[in-house]
C-alpha cells in the first residue's frame, strides 16, 4: 500500500479546475428561485404565443381575439367608464358574499371543532346541505329573490360556506393534543387556550379552505351574473356575447383571473405574516 500524502495547495487547485459552467448553473438556479418574475414567466410566455398566434393566423379572431385588441377592448371601456362601474359592482358582491358565509362557516367551524356538542347537534345537518350543489339552488333562489342582489349574495355565500367550514372544523381538531395538555398544566384558561394555541395550531388550515373559498366565490359569481344580473362582469359578458364581441367577453374572463389572483396574493401575504412562526413559512421560504 503507497502512503498517500495530503497537498492542501493540490486540493486547492483541483477545486479552482471545476469547470464555471457548473458553478454559473447553481448561481442561476438559486437566482430564478428567488426572483420574484420567475412565476410570471409563464404567463407571459402564454401571451407572447397568443399574439403570435394570432398574427400569423393560426388563431382566428373569431375564436380568441389577440391580446392588443383585448386591451384595446379594456381601453375603450376604461374611457367609457362602463369597466370600472361593473368591476366595482362584482367586487362588491364577492366580497359581501364572503363576509357573510365565510363569517358564518368560520364561526360554526370554531364552534364545532371545540364542543363535542355543538358538533353533533349541527354537523350532520351542515354535511347534508354541503352534497348539495350551489348551483342547482339557481332556479329556486331567482324564484325566492327574483335577479336582485339577494340571489348574488346568497349564492356567493353559500359557495364559500362550505371550504371555510371544513378547513375550520379540521385545523381546530387537528391541533396537537399534547400541546393542550402542556397549556393545561401551565395553568391556562378555557379562553387563554383557545387564544395561544388552539387557533394559532388551526390558523394553516383555516387558510386553505380561505383560499380555497375564494376560488369558489368568483366562480359562483360568474353563474350568478350570466343568469340573473343587470350589471356586474358577467352581465357585461352575456351583453358582449349577444353582440358577438368576442374580446369583450375574453377580457370579462381575464378580468376574473386578474381578481381571483390578487385576491389569493393578499391571502397569502397575510398567511405568511399570521404564520411567520410557523418553520413552513418562515422568511426562508418562499
Amino acid at each position: 500500500m503507497s502512503d498517500a500524502v495530503f497537498n492542501p495547495g493540490e486540493e486547492s487547485s483541483r477545486l479552482a479546475a471545476l469547470p464555471l459552467s457548473l458553478l454559473n448553473r447553481d448561481a442561476l438556479a438559486a437566482r430564478v428561485r428567488q426572483s420574484r418574475l420567475t412565476p410570471w414567466l409563464l404567463p407571459c410566455l402564454l401571451l407572447a404565443a397568443w399574439q403570435i398566434g394570432a398574427q400569423t393566423g393560426l388563431i382566428s379572431d373569431d375564436i380568441l381575439p389577440a391580446p392588443v385588441d383585448v386591451a384595446f377592448s379594456a381601453w375603450r371601456l376604461t374611457l367609457s367608464g362602463a369597466l370600472g362601474h361593473n368591476i366595482a359592482i362584482s367586487f362588491r358582491r364577492a366580497m359581501s358574499g364572503f363576509a357573510i358565509g365565510g363569517g358564518i362557516a368560520f364561526a360554526l367551524g370554531l364552534s364545532n371543532g371545540v364542543s363535542r356538542i355543538s358538533e353533533r347537534l349541527t354537523d350532520t345537518t351542515l354535511q347534508m346541505v354541503r352534497n348539495i350543489p350551489n348551483l342547482s339552488l339557481i332556479p329556486l333562489v331567482i324564484l325566492w329573490f327574483g335577479i336582485e342582489e339577494q340571489a348574488k349574495l346568497f349564492l356567493t355565500a353559500f359557495g364559500v360556506f362550505f371550504p371555510v367550514y371544513i378547513n375550520t372544523f379540521h385545523g381546530v381538531r387537528a391541533v396537537d393534543a399534547q400541546l393542550i395538555e402542556m397549556g393545561r398544566s401551565y395553568g391556562m384558561t378555557r379562553w387563554t387556550l383557545f387564544r395561544r394555541v388552539v387557533l394559532p395550531g388551526a390558523l394553516p388550515s383555516i387558510f386553505v379552505g380561505i383560499r380555497y373559498a375564494l376560488g369558489i366565490m368568483w366562480l359562483t359569481l360568474i353563474v350568478s351574473e350570466s343568469i340573473a344580473a343587470d350589471a356586474g362582469i358577467g352581465h357585461m359578458a352575456m351583453q358582449a356575447r349577444e353582440f358577438m364581441q368576442t374580446d369583450v367577453v375574453v377580457l370579462a374572463i381575464l378580468i376574473y383571473a386578474a381578481l381571483g389572483k390578487i385576491a389569493d396574493s393578499l391571502v397569502r401575504l397575510l398567511e405568511r405574516r399570521a404564520l411567520a412562526w410557523h418553520p413552513s413559512f418562515g422568511k426562508g421560504r418562499r
